[in-house]
């Protein structure tokens, strides 16, 4: 005789006992919305794609020629130099795939970093806020972003030429402030909730608190910030490399832009178009991505 299996949830149902229903966290709401997103999936399509480049590169399979001097002077686009060479014969399409590398590796490294370090000084300064720590970390980024950016990271960038991180040691001391404030905003409010006065009752100690149990509950902003410090980061690249003060011994779009400075006066647009498109390419679709992070992850649309 074949048994019937019981639910349970119908047996209490039946027996005039309210069984609530199974609440969804913030994080399955987000990306049920996030994947109903078309922008948004497009966006991400496409940043995925920049990505396995990256990957690729880093893995050694694409890319790794960019420096090697391949051909006689410059050559136009062809079947073997898609966007031909450069002055000095190197092949352009391959510089421009070894800088996506470049521009992931710089835009995750300083992201992080800055997360990283926000996310800690701002979850300490908004659980001590109002005390001498709050006001002196509170002063030195005021400090900080009272200075001009661009001035402030080439700054840094000079005074540490010889290191090969400067660049990303500049961008990420420039960076961090913004997180910080973010999240100690939150922290302020996060701090006087129930749960935080319970873990408080039993005892749990105060850092145990803040980094376990009030920090992890601003995650959804941490990763939205993430996201716009990433293409901060990228541009900032760009920019400093093209002031010469960016990366070292590699190549970047910055840097291919840079070259192309001097090459488009004179009716050579190939380096230029390879450098230009990718990033704005790459920079649209994670501005895209951003905002539709930002629009899944906002608790007052997921609740």
């Amino acid at each position: 005789m074949k048994r019937r299996r019981i639910n349970m949830t119908d047996v209490m149902t039946h027996r005039g006992i309210n069984v609530a229903p199974k609440r969804e966290s913030l994080w399955s709401k987000a990306f049920q919305k996030f994947r109903h997103d078309k922008i948004g999936m497009l966006s991400l399509t496409v940043v995925l794609i920049f990505f396995v480049i990256a990957l690729l590169v880093w893995c050694g399979l694409i890319g790794q020629h960019w420096d090697e001097l391949l051909a006689n002077g410059r050559l136009g686009p062809s079947m073997q130099y898609w966007f031909g060479t450069t002055i000095n014969g190197q092949d352009i399409l391959q510089r421009s795939l070894y800088s996506t590398k470049t521009a992931f590796q710089v835009g995750l490294s300083v992201a992080f970093f800055s997360i990283i370090l926000g996310g800690g000084f701002g979850a300490l300064m908004g659980y001590y806020s109002n005390t001498w720590l709050d006001e002196f970390v509170l002063w030195l980024m005021n400090s900080i972003d009272c200075i001009p950016y661009f001035l402030l990271v080439a700054a840094i960038a000079v005074a540490l030429q010889d290191n090969p991180y400067a660049m990303h040691i500049a961008m990420i001391v420039a960076f961090w402030t913004s997180t910080a404030r973010v999240i100690r905003a939150e922290v302020i409010k996060l701090k006087n909730m129930e749960f935080t006065e319970a873990a408080h009752s039993l005892g749990v100690p105060t850092l145990r608190i803040i980094f376990r149990h009030l920090l992890p509950n601003t995650l959804h902003l941490l990763l939205v910030d993430m996201t716009l410090l990433f293409i901060t980061a990228i541009k900032s690249e760009v920019i400093l490399s093209f002031l010469g003060l960016g990366v070292k011994d590699s190549i970047s779009w910055g840097v291919m832009i840079a070259e192309a400075s001097t090459e488009v006066t004179s009716g050579h647009f190939c380096n230029f178009f390879a450098a230009s498109i990718p990033l704005f390419i790459l920079v649209l679709a994670f501005n895209m991505f951003s905002d539709s992070l930002q629009d899944a992850l906002d608790p007052r649309k997921v609740a």
